[in-house]
């Protein structure tokens, strides 16, 4: 693969948004060029918006230290036109979480959620690509929906079915 993927990470400074960020650091696919988080964390670097709450083994990566944190929800013009796609992570109400997500694929931007709040909206696939990966063959139908033409939404399954499979 020789593309690499311009990515961001929303919900950058909780804990899931943490492990994005030491999981994705010097990934062979993915550039993350943009964090987001709540307007509380917004206009900060990474390392201040952090802070004392960085809570993985790693140190914070040290290509994220130096980015400013956009807010999740007022930047999203800015955050769409930077990247390829979004990771979310946010700690959020269900219905926020849906309505964030939906507003970052109504801008074309593609969403893969660490949430659950989509987790049952039917045409939204969880797929395990081990087991289902034809379950990517509903988003033309999500994107009827939302009326997009390449924003969509797809979950990770949870931690339960993960120890399953």
């Amino acid at each position: 693969m020789s593309k690499k993927y311009n990515v961001g990470i929303v919900g950058a400074t909780g804990m899931v948004g943490q492990r994005f960020a030491t999981l994705l650091e010097n990934h062979p696919w993915f550039n993350v060029v943009c964090l987001a988080a709540s307007s509380r964390s917004a206009g900060k670097k990474y390392s201040e918006a952090v802070g004392k709450k960085w809570c993985m083994d790693k140190d914070i990566p040290e290509a994220m230290k130096d980015i400013v944190v956009m807010d999740a929800t007022a930047d999203i013009d800015k955050i769409t036109s930077m990247v390829d796609f979004v990771f979310c992570a946010v700690d959020m109400k269900k219905d926020e979480i849906k309505k964030l997500e939906e507003e970052y694929a109504k801008h074309e931007c593609p969403v893969i959620s660490n949430n659950s709040a989509h987790r049952f909206t039917p045409d939204v696939p969880m797929v395990v690509p081990e087991l289902n990966a034809d379950h990517i063959n509903i988003i033309p139908e999500q994107r009827k929906r939302l009326g997009t033409k390449r924003g969509f939404i797809a979950v990770k399954y949870n931690c339960s079915l993960q120890s399953y499979v």
